[in-house]
């Protein structure tokens, strides 16, 4: 989800980070009260900062997810995901998409405009 629009979807993001606890995942790191912040990227020439929703590691290999959610800023979330994806394909890393009931056609058609095939969390 973009930067502006985390305040208000806290619970959404504790809710994720609950479920991936239970699948196992280890170090989380996520944007919520009591884990740690993950690393933040800074683009280039403007000062668009770029910071996976969450990060979490399990059997030793790192995994950033995303939480997609309708945005009213789909073109600055599609630059967000190309990039994270981009870099774990350079790190042999796992990026994920975590989603949830009436936000999935609009998730399937950020990833149809990227040409990206991703299997879906959906909470």
């Amino acid at each position: 989800m973009v930067h502006s629009e985390r305040e208000e979807n806290k619970a959404i993001l504790k809710e994720s980070v609950t479920y991936l606890e239970n699948r196992g995942f280890e170090h989380i790191q996520a944007d919520v009260e009591g884990y740690e912040t993950p690393k933040s990227y800074l683009k280039k020439d403007s000062d668009v900062v770029i910071t996976p929703d969450i990060v979490a590691e399990r059997a030793g290999i790192k995994h950033y997810f995303e939480i997609s959610l309708k945005s009213a800023k789909p073109r600055l979330l599609k630059s967000k995901w190309q990039f994270l994806d981009t870099l774990t394909r350079m790190r042999n890393q796992r990026f994920k998409i975590i989603t949830r009931r009436g936000h999935y056609k609009f998730t399937d058609e950020m990833l149809k405009d990227l040409n990206l095939e991703k299997n879906l969390i959906k909470l």
